[in-house]
């Protein structure tokens, strides 16, 4: 098994902590996006990052890789057991990546200051009006990390780049943040690059 990865590419990221979550140790090789190999643009022919290789099987797209290897790893669970709440994490994970995770080029690459300003709004308001969530419980879902969980942490790591500083209601969502950026698995799955975003450079 092996993934091909960015370093800073946030699907890549959410990937790696999946990993970290469930201690699967695998061969990660670090790809730089704009200079994709061809060999590896054959496997996905959508050209992005992360991409899953396990034997013959070829995986691309982060939600669905990610939703692999807790089935293919089911130890310990990162998703409801319960159809109900399974299926809300299903579409709850839908959503970040459909409102949020589609602004990152946006705030991270367009040269329109408009734009930028407007993507900014959108995923500062979409999470504070969430963030009450985090009033009651540890995780999105119970007493456990989901896959929603690893999604939402590596959007929130990421909030200084995009130049995003939550406003006081949405307290709930940065204690919530501070604790997921506390878990092991969460450090054991920053490369260097992600780790300056927040911290600088390492020793």
């Amino acid at each position: 098994m092996k993934l091909y990865a960015g370093v800073v590419c946030p699907h890549s990221h959410r990937t790696r902590l999946v990993l970290c979550e469930k201690d699967i140790s695998i061969e990660i090789e670090s790809v730089d996006p704009a200079a994709m190999p061809e060999d590896l643009r054959e496997l996905n022919p959508y050209g992005d990052l992360p991409v899953l290789v396990d034997r013959g099987l070829v995986l691309y797209n982060s939600a669905i890789i990610m939703e692999y290897l807790d089935e293919r790893f089911p130890h310990p669970p990162l998703m409801p057991v319960d159809p109900i709440n399974r299926a809300q994490a299903r579409l709850m994970l839908w959503r970040i990546d459909h409102d949020w995770f589609s602004l990152h080029r946006t705030l991270t690459e367009h040269e329109k200051k408009s734009d930028v300003a407007g993507a900014r709004k959108t995923l500062r308001d979409g999470l504070t009006a969430i963030a009450p969530l985090f009033q009651q419980h540890e995780f999105v879902f119970g007493e456990g990390p989901t896959l929603v969980d690893c999604a939402l942490t590596v959007l929130l790591w990421r909030l200084p780049v995009y130049g995003i500083e939550l406003p006081a209601p949405a307290r709930p969502m940065l204690r919530y943040a501070e604790r997921m950026f506390a878990r092991p698995a969460f450090r054991s799955s920053l490369t260097e690059q992600e780790f300056e975003i927040r911290h600088g450079k390492s020793a």
